[in-house]
């Protein structure tokens, strides 16, 4: 493999304290209006925006740069409905059939069930894949290292995008997933990790009044 080479960092800006607090303040104001939703309006949402995204998260870190990841932005009305009616299928058994009632305790307050319309409202369903290895030419596999903790960094930074332009998320994970596979003719080295639905809130859309921890609770600075 050829080695990369090394180019002088050219394109950091630092700004002075007090630009540095004010942009730092602006974006806590502006992430902390982030809200999952599950009532989406079907309203189209433009390509070119979803592509920046996707561009936005590829920019992530990734464990030796191997950018394990694959997205797959599904728009097509029969693709979502497969996928709709697949995931129903694997709620189905999870809620009747092998979650815990801890779980099913803990979700009972979200008012979430089987049903998931969000999955056909929605007009865009980004299905994110984690590759755990890579195919030379020659047929040899490649491993990829820290593939989850890369694939959940970019998948954070695509939130955080998507956020950002106006629009509005939903991070989305039926368990199994292997369904997306084959809808989706994904290859075996690549395995769903998380199905993000994307769009405008519908008119009315409601959600939770939830809480979120304090500095205190959740940082420590020694």
């Amino acid at each position: 493999m050829t080695e990369p080479g090394f180019a002088p960092l050219s394109h950091h800006i630092e700004y002075p304290p007090q630009e540095m607090k004010q942009r730092s303040a602006s974006f806590l104001d502006t992430i902390q209006r982030r809200r999952s939703i599950r009532d989406f309006s079907e309203r189209p949402v433009s390509v070119e925006v979803i592509s920046d995204c996707i561009l936005a998260a590829s920019s992530a870190p990734s464990g030796a740069n191997r950018q394990p990841w694959h997205f797959v932005v599904v728009s097509d009305a029969q693709t979502k409905r497969l996928i709709r009616q697949a995931a129903e299928s694997v709620e189905h058994e999870l809620y009747i059939k092998h979650a815990s009632k801890e779980w099913l305790n803990a979700l009972a307050p979200l008012k979430t069930n089987p049903s998931k319309p969000f999955l056909e409202t929605a007009p865009c369903l980004i299905a994110i894949f984690a590759e755990k290895y890579r195919l030379l030419p020659d047929g040899i596999k490649e491993l990829n290292y820290y593939v989850n903790e890369s694939v959940g960094i970019a998948t954070g930074m695509l939130i955080t995008a998507i956020h950002n332009v106006g629009l509005a998320c939903l991070p989305y994970t039926p368990s199994p997933m292997r369904f997306l596979n084959r809808i989706l003719d994904r290859p075996e080295n690549e395995r769903p990790f998380l199905i993000l639905v994307v769009g405008y809130p519908a008119d009315g859309a409601t959600v939770p009044e939830l809480d979120k921890k304090t500095l205190g609770e959740i940082s420590t600075f020694v």
